[in-house]
């Protein structure tokens, strides 16, 4: 609260409807004038918003000076729809005297209600709430209620006036602050639990294959990008797998791309396959996408219930990678590849059938965990360079998610810092 000061006689330089002239009061010494100053930014002259029912009658204001020593400039108004008309953004502080009668007559209940008006009508503003001498209790509910300080009109000074200016501003611009920071923080958690929420959970109860998934979006802080991946089984014991690419890296490519698994997880369970699955997935790829340019690539594995063959169908999308006991690391025929989706209406994509064996991990990935850069110079991995990676991370005994890990860890590092595209890696493992 702050402590009464014995009056100075002074006079302010007003604006209002029209401008009046300003006038010399008491003396002021330079030290106040200079701290008034200070709380304008850039050094730009200070401006105040006196909202006082007889501003004319009652100069309650003393004159401060800013950085130029040129008086600081003071708009008045009468009532609130003056300090409506007069509040402008080159405002600094807004002093209110609270002994303004409440908007809309003077039989309001709540004796604060024209605070509450006038901090609605300028929420960016530092408000000083002025009050009878003595009346420290009406001050102190006016803080609670918003004001940023209060002061006894009939007690103020120059220089209690420029540090309680100085005062209420800084601490305007703290808690506007603190405020965005603390609504930022919650925008990114509610973020961070939408996304996690709309990653997948494998539906494969009642099999017998093992799954693991590593995914990293190439958009700064995000958790989901345009990359997206599924698995599910159906209950003939087929074990349904995919992986898709939305091209582009920002929020409508990554809520296009749950639009895409949710719709291929569902058309699945109802009994599509093949041809007929990735054609209703271009329907609606053509349907939810917000530009025509638009595609998206796509690899689905349908595996056999005794897990010994699957089918193979592949829309521009890289072709998978399969380790098998006594045989080096190689990627599934890839000959019979169809367009991405949502590039050629009425395409096809044939279903290629392939063997497996009876043991066996099958890896589907997505382009960027091929497409980042080796060393210094502009050559990138590759596919070759990743089934490289691959035979030799399994010939040091890496499996399921630890062969996964130390796949996305190395293509970081062989690219010298993080990867610009998404990255999607799921592997499906048989054993005896």
């Amino acid at each position: 609260m702050p402590v009464p000061i014995p009056r100075q006689r002074a006079i302010p330089a007003v604006e209002s409807g029209q401008a009046q002239a300003a006038a010399q009061g008491g003396p002021l010494k330079e030290e106040a004038h200079r701290s008034a100053a200070a709380s304008t930014a850039n050094g730009t002259t200070l401006t105040l918003l006196l909202i006082e029912d007889d501003p004319a009658g009652s100069p309650i204001v003393p004159e401060l000076l800013d950085s130029s020593g040129n008086p600081a400039r003071v708009r008045t108004a009468r009532n609130l729809t003056e300090a409506e008309r007069l509040l402008t953004d080159d405002v600094h502080c807004i002093l209110l005297d609270l002994a303004l009668p409440a908007p809309g007559g003077t039989g309001d209940d709540d004796e604060l209600a024209v605070l509450r008006h006038v901090l609605q009508l300028a929420p960016r503003h530092a408000v000083l709430a002025l009050t009878a001498s003595g009346d420290a209790e009406r001050g102190a509910e006016a803080v609670r209620v918003g004001a940023q300080d209060y002061l006894f009109r009939d007690e103020l000074d120059g220089r209690l006036l420029s540090r309680a200016i100085r005062y209420a501003v800084e601490r305007k611009r703290s808690d506007t602050a603190e405020r965005r920071l603390a609504e930022g923080r919650l925008r990114a958690q509610e973020n961070r639990r939408l996304e996690r929420g709309l990653l997948p959970t494998p539906l494969l109860e009642g099999s017998s294959l093992r799954f693991a998934a590593r995914y990293r979006p190439g958009r700064s802080r995000a958790l989901l990008g345009g990359d997206f991946y599924d698995a599910v089984r159906t209950p003939d014991g087929t074990v349904h797998a995919m992986i898709g690419d939305v091209c582009g890296h920002g929020p409508d490519e990554a809520a296009l791309g749950v639009e895409l698994r949710i719709a291929w997880r569902a058309l699945t369970l109802a009994g599509l396959c093949g041809d007929e699955l990735l054609s209703t997935l271009q329907e609606v790829l053509e349907h939810e996408r917000s530009d025509e340019e638009i595609f998206a690539t796509l690899c689905t594995v349908d595996i056999a219930p005794d897990g010994r063959r699957a089918g193979l169908c592949l829309a521009g999308h890289p072709s998978p990678l399969i380790a098998r006991p006594g045989r080096a690391a190689e990627l599934l025929p890839y000959d019979n590849n169809g367009p991405a989706l949502g590039l050629l209406p009425g395409a096809r994509w044939p279903r290629m059938q392939v063997e497996l064996g009876a043991e066996w991990s099958l890896m589907l990935y997505t382009d960027g965990l091929i497409e980042g850069r080796v060393g210094t110079g502009g050559e990138r991995l590759g596919q070759d360079g990743m089934v490289e990676m691959i035979r030799r991370q399994l010939a040091e005994g890496l499996r399921g998610e630890s062969l996964l890990r130390a796949a996305v860890s190395e293509v970081r590092d062989l690219n010298g810092g993080e990867l610009t595209d998404d990255v999607a890696v799921v592997l499906l493992d048989r054993t005896p």
